[in-house]
């Protein structure tokens, strides 16, 4: 079981992603107001809250949201989960749809520190049910 530390978005692609604390979540669409939301594979990213630890303990100047992540969780190492995970929060549930991504040419974290965990530590869902999820709540492995 993991703990919700955080829950972000960026109402415009190319911009870093801030804390909202709270957000809906929509059915088969993704987080309201978040610009990389849509009927795709990839409605949210999510991160763990230690790998995030780990990486700003190498000297990184990182703050929530700065991977372009989601949701960030405490309590879960999503990449040794497999896809077809799913999680649930309150009455929203969660499908692992993807284990990683290609950093972006302009990755301004690569471009400080040589590194972004975002390609080998984020995963991807998509929303099977809606609701709302805030920080501090619960994140549970289904299957």
């Amino acid at each position: 079981m993991g703990k919700v530390m955080a829950i972000c978005i960026s109402e415009k692609k190319g911009t870093q992603k801030r804390n909202v604390h709270e957000a809906l979540f929509i059915e088969d669409f993704g987080l309201e107001n978040d610009a990389h939301a849509g009927k795709w594979h990839r409605q949210v990213s999510l991160l763990s809250y230690e790998k995030i630890q780990d990486f700003k303990k190498k000297g990184a100047p990182v703050e929530d949201g700065a991977f372009g992540e989601n949701l960030i969780v405490s309590g879960i190492d999503f990449k040794n989960l497999p896809v077809g995970t799913r999680f649930q929060s309150g009455d929203v549930v969660l499908e692992m749809t993807q284990i990683g991504k290609e950093c972006h040419s302009g990755c301004e974290i690569y471009k400080i520190m040589g590194d972004c965990i975002m390609p080998r530590e984020g995963v991807f869902a998509r929303v099977i049910r809606g609701g709302r999820i805030r920080e501090g709540d619960e994140l549970t492995v289904l299957e």
